[in-house]
């Protein structure tokens, strides 16, 4: 299914570890060669360093099928919380995607009010947009979180909101659908723990565990974007989609990076807003949950969006949580090397951590 074949694709906060991932995939033209991709974002550093690293590129890889990249790739400074800036990127669009977030757990409980501009105010600068100006966009896909399911901090209630007002704005804008997608912690993204250990562990330690019991979805950025993918092919006006993700405990990420090494786990316990197990599908949401291939997809609540006639069963019948099937420590740690996230002695710290970040990051 070549859905991105001579479409317009706008991507917001473009240039996060998700946002790049995004752009490199759909140049590669896997799902069809796309007329534009646009990367939006208030960071230029962070841009130019985008722009500049694809204009360097030595070897040959998928995404430089392109030689005229650079005219399909655009770079739009802008802030997704201004609805001047949001109307005029978005205009020219077939398919948005709405990576920009504030995603930072302590950050948002800090900065309550930043959250909000950021998570629900974007999405209502969007929603608002097509509405009022009749633009034709075909799909808007929300990026969630796990931590939206039974909301306890700032970020997963914003984010919560900003389902529902995607949710809903499937029924003042019929003409462009409207779904997301939820996951959890997104190995090797910035921000998450990953990056934190091995940080650690490049200087020597100590390793900072919260809780030695945690546990936690994990996914690739490939994964994440995979989730996308299907979500764009396959979700119905107001679903949200779910990867059947696998979870560990936090003290076996942590073991497993350090390996033979030396060093020290310190227990730092645990911080404000965070849950000890992350729910994917809550148990209210289980009741109208269906499972699509290696997928979750929970179907909206409105009743103008559910259809009772699709004759898709219930998949679960209790919330889906990241204590339910945790790998154990072997198994921890053949997902990380498998993910390429385990440190080589050989390589040393520091460049096999630079070179992950290159692969993983870019």
């Amino acid at each position: 299914m070549l859905i991105f074949e001579n479409k317009k694709v706008l991507i917001t906060g473009g240039t996060g570890s998700l946002g790049k991932t995004l752009v490199r995939r759909i140049l590669t033209g896997e799902l069809g060669t796309p007329n534009k991709v646009i990367v939006f974002s208030r960071d230029e550093a962070k841009q130019h360093d985008m722009r500049v690293s694809y204009l360097h590129k030595s070897v040959t890889t998928d995404e430089v099928i392109y030689r005229n990249f650079m005219n399909v790739m655009e770079f739009r400074i802008g802030d997704v919380r201004n609805y001047a800036d949001v109307c005029s990127v978005i205009k020219d669009a077939d398919i948005v995607i709405n990576a920009a977030a504030l995603k930072q757990v302590p950050a948002c409980e800090y900065f309550p009010t930043q959250a909000i501009l950021t998570n629900c105010i974007g999405a209502v600068n969007i929603t608002r947009a097509i509405n009022e100006n009749n633009y034709s966009i075909d799909t808007v896909v929300g990026i969630s979180t796990d931590k939206a399911a039974k909301p306890i901090n700032v970020m997963g209630m914003t984010k919560a909101l900003q389902e529902r007002i995607f949710t809903s704005a499937n029924i003042l804008s019929p003409n462009t659908r409207f779904i997301c997608v939820r996951y959890g912690n997104v190995l090797a993204s910035r921000g998450s723990v990953i990056p934190l250990f091995h940080d650690q562990i490049k200087h020597g330690g100590p390793v900072t565990v919260t809780v030695p019991e945690m546990t936690r979805f994990l996914l690739s950025l490939d994964q994440a974007v995979d989730t996308v993918f299907e979500a764009l092919k396959y979700a119905k006006r107001g679903e949200t989609y779910v990867p059947n993700a696998p979870s560990a405990r936090v003290i076996d990420i942590a073991k497993g990076l350090i390996g033979n090494r030396k060093i020290e786990i310190k227990v730092t316990g645990i911080r404000p807003g965070e849950k000890m197990h992350e729910i994917m599908i809550s148990d209210e949401e289980a009741n109208h949950c269906v499972k699509r291939g290696n997928y979750f997809a929970i179907r909206a609540m409105l009743p103008e969006l559910f259809n009772d006639c699709d004759n898709e069963k219930n998949a679960l019948t209790k919330e889906f949580s990241s204590a339910d099937t945790v790998l154990d420590l072997v198994g921890t740690i053949g997902l990380l090397k498998k993910h390429q996230l385990l440190l080589d002695d050989d390589l040393g710290i520091i460049e096999a951590a630079a070179a992950m970040e290159e692969e993983l990051l870019r």
